[in-house]
């Protein structure tokens, strides 16, 4: 089956996606001193508010840490929807993008969201907006409207599923055997690996991340000659000449996994490096290999770590805590309405989980 791809053109570094202001606010480089400091005045902050901290894997390793030091969570953006939801602090700190901010709100209206930078957003999210999006729903009523997670509120909004890239391969397939066709946004290079793993009918928005789509894959293939003996662990937010060299395709807790619980020594890594602090704590004593982005005419500005991402750092978390913002809001009417498709995925991945056995222990939804 061919891939049809909407053509929507705002991926480049001058357009909506620009980096630029991103880079500007990269929080300073701390002394061990002053990390040690700040993290024990943010736990401080975070038992006073009776608060909980939900940080994604690519965010600075001391958040991380911070975060399973005070009962909170490390996590792909599912296991993140999900914690939030379940947990009963009043105050969710999300340490990620904003869009993991707006879906822990969506699931939790009654609890205050607060994120240490609201500026701090993704590439797919930008490259995705609602009114365009609308648009090419309504241009294409019979389908199923399927988002990954990296998309806003209003986006969620109209959508029949949300997605992330630990169960999205499940959930096509499932609406691919009831004979749905899928209006799928806003990833092409996902949007293309599930198609060609599950031959649903799809039609694509034209996203990219720009870590991932950043990957190369001739590059890529040097390097295993040079580790023949190393595993490759692969996003599927990756290029198809990237994910055609992979041991492992999988999501951010799924490669995680991989690491653990393989038999190999060395494990070349192509996602965001934010990853690998992870990998070091639950694989320690495995050699892991950051991905080539490019060769010596690399122009990238992201490479392998998102810049938005490198917004978190433990200066705006406390700054956040102490001030109680910046803090998510989000339109109830759009609330609502996104509240369906996130809830729907949810239910749907709690039953099958509970079929296969549960979660990784350390780890979450692989």
């Amino acid at each position: 089956m061919s891939q049809i791809v909407f053509d929507y053109t705002k991926q480049d570094a001058a357009g909506a996606c620009s980096t630029a202001f991103a880079w500007a606010k990269t929080p300073a480089v701390l002394t061990p001193t002053e990390r040690n400091r700040l993290a024990e005045r943010a736990a401080a902050l975070l038992q006073k508010h009776n608060a909980v901290l939900v940080a994604h894997y690519y965010v600075d390793g001391a958040l991380q840490d911070l975060a399973l030091a005070t009962g909170g969570v490390v996590a792909d953006s599912l296991e993140m929807a999900r914690f939030g939801r379940d947990h009963g602090a009043q105050t969710l700190v999300v340490a990620g993008v904003r869009f993991m901010g707006e879906t822990a709100k969506i699931l939790s209206p009654e609890k205050r969201v607060l994120m240490p930078d609201l500026e701090a957003t993704c590439s797919l999210d930008l490259g995705c907006p609602a009114d365009d999006f609308a648009a090419f729903c309504d241009a294409h009523p019979d389908r199923q409207v399927v988002v990954y997670a990296n998309t806003s509120a209003a986006v969620k909004a109209r959508a029949d599923w949300m997605v992330t890239s630990s169960c999205a391969l499940e959930i096509v397939s499932d609406l691919h055997a009831r004979g749905q066709k899928i209006l799928w946004a806003p990833d092409r290079h996902l949007g293309r690996y599930i198609q060609e793993q599950t031959g649903a009918d799809m039609l694509m928005w034209n996203g990219a991340c720009i870590v991932h789509d950043e990957f190369k894959g001739l590059e890529l293939d040097l390097l295993r000659k040079e580790h023949p003996g190393a595993m490759i662990l692969v996003h599927p937010e990756s290029p198809k000449s990237v994910v055609e060299l992979a041991d492992v395709v999988g999501s951010t807790s799924a490669l995680i996994k991989a690491v653990v619980e393989g038999a190999a020594q060395e494990y070349i890594v192509a996602t965001d490096n934010g990853i690998l602090h992870r990998m070091r704590q639950l694989a320690p004593g495995k050699t892991l290999i950051e991905a080539p982005t490019a060769g010596s005419s690399a122009t990238c500005k992201s490479c392998a770590h998102c810049p938005w991402m490198a917004m978190n750092g433990l200066a705006n978390l406390v700054d956040c805590l102490e001030s109680g913002t910046p803090e998510i809001h989000v339109d109830e009417a759009i609330r609502v309405k996104a509240q369906g498709c996130i809830t729907r995925m949810l239910d749907f991945v709690a039953a099958r989980k509970t079929a296969a056995g549960g979660m990784t222990p350390g780890i979450g939804a692989a």
